[in-house]
This record gives structure tokens, C-alpha cells and sequence, in this order.
């Protein structure tokens, strides 16, 4: 079961903000050449799972008219300070809330991942199929079940900045939930440091299955290993479609 505390609170959110851009910068590239032509048009991207705005820069900075949306509030709160020229910056949590209508509509860092089951990513998926006009371009990266089988016994691992630590345990539970145990210590004041812990599930899918239920909202897409020329983790597969 996923718990039912928030992910990315305020500690989380600042770390993964200052130490893991990296996949921002490596997929901006290409998902910037997918996105050219509605650039071209002027018409809105809305990104989903926005994160601290890591990728929601490069856009703006493209000249692409930007709604970016999380479901973290300490998200969105970096974000909004990070990127001042986005249109919008919104708490969006799927697969409920309602998805505003788009040209274009992006996500990476494998947010619908961090969606409860397989269930509300089919549904959350749908929403945004739905939310796509026409002509509109889809392209998001998500967590295939290979991700987990490619990753059982995983040695712990330490990341560190000038004043956080960050250790992650991963396991796979099941083949369908890959798990990140998360402690963080941040500095507080000059003598001593918060501990902070997160529980992470992501759930894990055939992501072939994805295309016949695009297919069913009108929009015609396609499975890729990128979404350009950079290399992804092994089991992080791309859809990319486009909405007759």
C-alpha cells in the first residue's frame, strides 16, 4: 500500500531541487524538438508533475507558453520562485482533479509513477488523452515493469550537498511496486541538523498497455526508449502521441 503521507515535503523537494536536475538537462533536448511545432503555433503546454520547474525552464526559456502543475505544494511553491515566466503554477493532483485543455501536454521524472495503482494510472492517462486538442502533442516517461526487475538488491546510496545528505534504500516488493526508502539530514543551524524520512512507491506497468487506451481517445502514439538521443534507466520507456 502506498502511505498516506505526502510525498516531496519541504526537505525532499529543496534536495531533489539541488542535486537531481540531471534528468531535466538530458531529456530537455529532445523533448524540446517534439514540442517545436506547437511552439511554432503558440499554443499552451501543460506539465504535468512539474517538480521544482527543472524542465518547466527550459521550456519557457524556448518561448513555450508554460501551465506547470504538481502535486506537491512544496513543489510548486520552488517552482513558482524558480520560473517567474511560466503562465501558471499549480497544485494538480491526478486522476481527479480536472487537466486544463492543452496543445501540448509533457511530464518527465516518471510522475504518473507516483500515482496509487495501475487503475488510476489508466485513468489519469485518459484525462490527459482527453485534455488534448486537437493536433495536441503528448509525451511522458514512465516506469515500465522492467524499471524494478532491473533493479532487485540494489546497494543503498548517498547523495550529498553542502549542507543535506540524502540515503536511499530501494527494494521491489512485488513486480508491479518498485520502493524508496529516503532519510534525509538537513542543516538547521550551524551546530546541528533535521532528520526527515519518505516512504516512495511507484507503481510499475506494461506500458505497451498504454497505447490501445490512448488509441480509444483519439490519439495516435507510440513507445520509445527516449525522447531524443540521450540514454534513459533501464525499464523508463516514453510514450509520444499526437491527437488526430
Amino acid at each position: 500500500m502506498v502511505p498516506d503521507t505526502p510525498y516531496f515535503e519541504s526537505d525532499l523537494a529543496r534536495i531533489h531541487h539541488e542535486g537531481f536536475g540531471f534528468h531535466a538537462d538530458r531529456v530537455a533536448p529532445g523533448v524540446l524538438a517534439l514540442l517545436e511545432p506547437v511552439r511554432q503555433r503558440g499554443g499552451l503546454v501543460v506539465e504535468i508533475g512539474c517538480g521544482s520547474g527543472l524542465l518547466t525552464r527550459y521550456l519557457v526559456r524556448a518561448g513555450h507558453r508554460v501551465l506547470a502543475t504538481d502535486a506537491s505544494s512544496a513543489m510548486v511553491d520552488l517552482a513558482r520562485s524558480y520560473v517567474p515566466g511560466a503562465e501558471s503554477i499549480e497544485q494538480l493532483r491526478l486522476p481527479d482533479d480536472p487537466v486544463p485543455p492543452a496543445d501540448a501536454i509533457v511530464s518527465v521524472g516518471h510522475a504518473l509513477s507516483y500515482l496509487d495503482d495501475e487503475a488510476h494510472v489508466d485513468r489519469a492517462v485518459a484525462a490527459l488523452a482527453r485534455a488534448l486538442r486537437p493536433g495536441g502533442v503528448i509525451t511522458l516517461d514512465i516506469c515500465d515493469v522492467r524499471y524494478g526487475e532491473g533493479r532487485r538488491d540494489e546497494a543503498p546510496k548517498v547523495w550529498f550537498g553542502e549542507d543535506w545528505v540524502l540515503i536511499t534504500q530501494t527494494s521491489v516488493p512485488d513486480r508491479r511496486t518498485f520502493r524508496r526508502d529516503m532519510t534525509m539530514f538537513v542543516r538547521s543551524d550551524p551546530t546541528s541538523w533535521r532528520r526527515t524520512d519518505e516512504l516512495h512507491d511507484n507503481v510499475l506497468i506494461e506500458t505497451s498497455d498504454l497505447l490501445p487506451l490512448l488509441e480509444a481517445e483519439g490519439v495516435d502514439a507510440q513507445l520509445h526508449a527516449a525522447f531524443g538521443h540521450e540514454t534513459l534507466p533501464t525499464g523508463l520507456m516514453v510514450v509520444t502521441g499526437t491527437k488526430s
